[in-house]
């Protein structure tokens, strides 16, 4: 994940005191654990990479093997547990498994699609202490009901977030997009702030689940490059505002060297300062800081990995999967620099993006390690000679 605010608040300390603080090198102890509770899924949205439907699946962890589980990541210090599906609120033990989470200390993340948070389930939701909860939007009502396949979606996933703010709920907008939602971006920006909504997070299309059969309609890389500017600009303006609100990105680490492009433009005296704070940040996390459980108990390097997997965690524990690298994947996913190709491999800014979302390049190519089809910037901007481009 991109935390945009985080590096424009910099920006905006650094052009009011004068200075920008030397980054943090300090790395977690455990992953951010994207944990998928169930499959099951009362929507069969678009872009799914679960490819869930609305039945139940056979194997998955119960309730006391959940906890066995939360066990062994408390100890090997996991920080954020992301509470997922399916459609997570269909799982009827949700809640306990949430109660447990929080007591235990970990930060514990509800990702819902929305359309069942009536007010009874609102009660429940802020009831049960959750420090964040995302609802997946994928535009506004006509391209949201499209995308999820299902009529009034739209509204009763904002009835959702209202009846959310309305208890008091930390919450935040889920946005993927592609070249059939684009045009609706700025529209859900103006909705997120009318409604009072906190945070932002912006997804680039990623080739997995129904997602890869939709990648040919992926946004055309002038799309991605408006975009990010669109919110670099909104993230700069409510940084410079002391507004509470936090944009973020994802599944495209290419944003990394993006921002600093748009900084030198605008503020060049603060690049290094800024680049160092980049290159702390590290890009693409799948695999190191960033880890995803199926709902069968199986280890993926992240989300987008259901195809790949390192071990369950009913043979072994998540901490000893986790650290496993006889797995080839896992081993240059882990290592200090990872074994990119192509135009990757040159990259002036491969220290700040880690080589980009892996599983892109594995989807279309069959290689994990080569060079990312969804890097949107141009072979000038990541400083190939024309000789290497074509090498």
């Amino acid at each position: 994940m991109f935390r945009i605010s985080h590096f424009m608040r910099l920006l905006a300390e650094a052009e009011t005191t004068g200075s920008m603080p030397a980054p943090r090198r300090g790395r977690p102890g455990g992953p951010v654990v994207i944990w998928n509770l169930i499959r099951r899924c009362n929507l069969t949205c678009k872009h799914c990479y679960a490819f869930s439907a609305d039945h139940e699946y056979a194997g998955e962890l119960n309730t006391g093997e959940v906890f066995t589980v939360m066990d062994d990541l408390k100890a090997f210090k996991v920080p954020v547990l992301i509470l997922s599906g399916g459609e997570p609120l269909l799982r009827p033990d949700l809640f306990e498994i949430a109660a447990r989470a929080r007591a235990m200390g970990f930060y514990v993340g509800l990702s819902t699609n929305g359309t069942l948070i009536d007010e009874p389930m609102a009660d429940r939701v802020a009831a049960a202490g959750f420090d964040y909860v995302g609802i997946s939007l994928d535009g506004l009502r006509a391209t949201h009901d499209r995308f999820r396949r299902l009529e009034g979606a739209f509204d009763r996933s904002l009835a959702a977030l209202r009846h959310l703010r309305a208890r008091g709920v930390r919450l935040g907008l889920r946005y993927t997009m592609t070249a059939l939602n684009a045009h609706d971006l700025t529209p859900l920006l103006a909705l997120m702030r009318d409604e009072g909504i906190q945070k932002f997070y912006f997804s680039h299309l990623n080739y997995a689940g129904r997602g890869n059969v939709h990648r040919q309609r992926d946004a055309q890389f002038a799309a991605t490059r408006e975009a990010m500017d669109l919110l670099f600009e909104r993230t700069w303006q409510a940084a410079c505002d002391g507004r509470d609100e936090e944009y973020v990105s994802g599944n495209n680490d290419a944003d990394g060297p993006w921002l600093l492009r748009w900084a030198e433009a605008r503020f060049p005296c603060w690049h290094e300062p800024l680049r160092e704070h980049l290159v702390a940040w590290g890009g693409n996390a799948s695999g190191v800081n960033v880890a995803n459980i199926d709902n069968l108990g199986h280890v993926h390097p992240d989300t987008m990995w259901w195809h790949h997997d390192l071990g369950s965690v009913r043979e072994r524990p998540f901490s000893a999967i986790w650290q496993d690298t006889s797995d080839p994947l896992m081993a240059g996913l882990k290592a200090a620099r990872r074994p990119v190709q192509g135009r990757c491999a040159g990259c002036v800014h491969l220290p700040i993006c880690g080589g980009n979302t892996r599983v892109r390049a594995q989807q279309v190519t069959g290689n994990p390690w080569a060079e990312d089809p969804g890097c949107y910037l141009s072979d000038d901007e990541i400083g190939l000679v024309p000789e290497e481009a074509v090498a």
